[in-house]
């Protein structure tokens, strides 16, 4: 890191900015297979939220690929790079006191710990939205499988690059046993606690 470069803190305090707010941050951290139904769960999430004055953001991985990571392609060195950055981006936003909900494939288990050590005890949930190969590609609501399987897309997590699953995610969300509502209200009931 450049030598002349130093950290400014806040005038402004988490703590102040909780007790403005009326609840603590923390960064969710969704985490499956495409088609697994992060980005579905995140939005029941942000509308629960949402209804409870809990001020919330989604980072999403399709879009923050259109502005913050457009630059990044699909290989590995990439796709790590594109986790580091979000992760970084959901540090900031935890520290501005919003709930960051962070929908991302994030199929390796380095770069889901690498994002954990950039936050407190209690600021990183990791939920692991636990699909099985069969059924995301059943769903496959972008016709990516059926590209990755015929070859027209490379390093697809699940066809040709693997997905480490969480060993131990705070929140393990079984979607063929539960809705896209329940499993936010599943998410909200394991972390009311540290928020509230």
């Amino acid at each position: 890191m450049e030598k002349n470069i130093f950290w400014k803190d806040s005038g402004v305090s988490l703590n102040d900015r909780s007790k403005i707010f009326g609840h603590k941050s923390l960064c969710l951290w969704l985490t499956g297979l495409s088609g697994a139904g992060k980005t579905t769960i995140a939005h029941e999430l942000e509308k629960l939220f949402y209804e409870k004055k809990i001020l919330s953001y989604i980072l999403d991985g399709d879009n923050v690929r259109h502005g913050l990571n457009k630059d990044l392609s699909f290989d590995i060195a990439d796709r790590k790079e594109n986790i580091r950055r979000v992760a970084e981006v959901s540090k900031i936003m935890v520290d501005a006191g919003f709930i960051a909900i962070v929908s991302f494939i994030s199929p390796f288990e380095e770069d889901r710990n690498l994002a954990r050590s950039l936050f407190k005890n209690h600021q990183f949930i990791e939920v692991f939205i636990d699909t099985s190969l069969d059924e995301c590609e059943r769903r496959d609501p972008k016709g990516l499988y059926v590209q990755a399987r015929l070859g027209k897309i490379k390093n697809f997590t699940g066809i040709d690059s693997k997905y480490e699953s969480p060993k131990n995610p705070e929140v393990h969300i079984k979607t063929n046993l539960t809705s896209s509502v329940e499993s936010a209200q599943q998410i909200f009931n394991a972390i009311k606690n540290f928020i509230l």
